[in-house]
């Protein structure tokens, strides 16, 4: 049976200590266990816009139809909170003058 790739030994080790590596806090981390970093290649203008316009080709819109029933649901949502936070407001509202009536009636 062939083994998947980067499930030898030695890859999973090396996996193990960048992760423990990366976890651990600023202070804590060993010079020895910090592998070299290699610099960033960087990319020209031309090969990054392509990568742009592959990733934006990805995306995934939502229909029409989607947005308006979203839309629809969050309208309601925002009448039903609106309702609940009148009554709520009212409510206290009422015992908060209740109260006040007491003490002012003594």
């Amino acid at each position: 049976m062939a083994r998947k790739p980067g499930s030898s030994p030695s890859a999973i080790k090396s996996r193990a200590a960048r992760t423990a590596a990366a976890l651990a806090p600023a202070g804590m981390a060993s010079a020895a266990a910090k592998a070299p970093v290699a610099p960033k290649k960087r990319t020209n203008p031309v090969q990054f816009f392509r990568e742009v316009r592959a990733e934006t080709r990805k995306i995934t819109w939502t229909s029409r139809k989607e947005t308006w029933i979203t839309s629809v649901m969050v309208f309601i949502m925002v009448v039903m909170a609106s309702v609940f936070f009148l009554g709520v407001d009212w409510g206290l509202g009422f015992g908060i003058r209740q109260i006040l009536s007491l003490a002012n009636a003594g």
